[in-house]
């Protein structure tokens, strides 16, 4: 391997250091979320409205060779995790075949899948086969009166069918995210039932008001919905299943997975974030919050190779770093966006 090579596969860009003692100054940004499109087969309530959002136009989305030299630099940055999200990820021809080109970067790159599941029954074998490790399910009900209400459109069969199809084909850890909405699907019993049988771990994840003040009547704390699991179950905190992200994981006697909780509203971990975020349009983030973004396609569609993406990427690692905890005026609210265009 040559010198730019290795370099390149080691890289410590995601690393900031003190200028003063040379030390890491904050967390290595090691995690990459790459949307793959903004369209979904679901219309969930809390993620867009009901006649959905107007769809990117096929060349305003990256092409997967764009995706893939992107997501290249990254790796050459620090990144060793790369989580493939959508909109929902499975509805773009070609999934299968992506997650084989981004498992093919380095043997040291881990990917992921997050998904609703709808699809997975269907093409859980072919990515376990490309290269995928493991599968994060957002399923917010076992209730299918309940999932009918939450997604407008779906079926909570197919999504159980995938669950299913997850753990025979051997995806591991094999994870259910849970946002929690106030009066709607806030009572955890059927999954604590669930992981009774499954060795699956549900998060249960607390609703963030993402575009405007209308629906914080949705919003309850992470901390309620573990009273009420204590009320009948003794959790006992364990280590996180692979995780890489900022979940707290817990069991109970008698339980083959585990109960996650992640909290961003009241308990943010803006400090110890490690991800890096890229759009299905291109534009580069540091967090779901953070404005427009950079603008990655002009730079890929301008002749940008990895070395050039890498400045990019680095410059934007080392604002996350100095800005830590402090984020500027107005931060915390994209009113008139969705969900859906970010990949969560």
């Amino acid at each position: 391997m040559s010198e730019g090579s290795r370099n390149e596969r080691n890289g410590d860009v995601g690393a900031a250091r003190d200028p003063g003692t040379g030390q890491a100054a904050g967390p290595a940004i090691d995690y990459l979320r790459m949307s793959i499109t903004d369209r979904c087969n679901l219309r969930c309530i809390y993620c867009m409205p009901a006649k959905g959002v107007k769809a990117l136009e096929h060349d305003d989305i990256l092409t997967y060779e764009e995706l893939r030299l992107f997501a290249r630099a990254a790796v050459g940055s620090g990144i060793t995790r790369v989580r493939i999200t959508g909109g929902e990820p499975l509805v773009r021809k070609g999934a299968v075949d992506f997650v084989g080109m981004i498992a093919s970067l380095t043997p040291e790159v881990k990917v992921s899948l997050t998904t609703n599941g709808v699809l997975l029954s269907r093409y859980a074998g072919d990515l376990k086969e490309a290269g995928l490790r493991r599968v994060n399910i957002s399923l917010d009900t076992l209730d299918p009166r309940v999932y009918e209400r939450l997604t407008r459109i779906g079926s909570l069969k197919d999504a159980m069918e995938g669950l299913r199809r997850a753990i025979d084909v051997g995806l591991a850890p094999v994870k259910l995210n849970v946002v929690v909405l106030k009066g709607v699907n806030d009572d955890p019993g059927a999954f604590i039932e669930l992981i009774r049988e499954q060795p699956v771990h549900v998060r249960f994840i607390e609703y963030m008001p993402y575009f405007d003040d209308s629906e914080e009547r949705w919003f309850i704390p992470g901390d309620v919905i573990k009273e009420r699991i204590e009320a009948t179950e003794k959790l006992t905190e364990v280590e996180s299943p692979e995780g890489w992200g900022p979940a707290s994981y817990y069991t109970f006697p008698g339980a083959r997975g585990t109960i996650g909780f992640i909290s961003p509203v009241s308990c943010h971990f803006c400090p110890s974030c490690n991800r890096l975020r890229i759009s299905a349009e291109g534009r580069m983030r540091t967090c779901l919050f953070d404005g427009e973004g950079v603008d990655i396609r002009r730079e890929l569609r301008a002749g940008a190779d990895t070395g050039r993406l890498r400045e990019r990427i680095a410059e934007e690692l080392e604002r996350k770093h100095r800005e830590g905890d402090h984020k500027p005026e107005g931060f915390g609210r994209r009113v008139g966006d969705h969900m859906s265009r970010i990949g969560g």
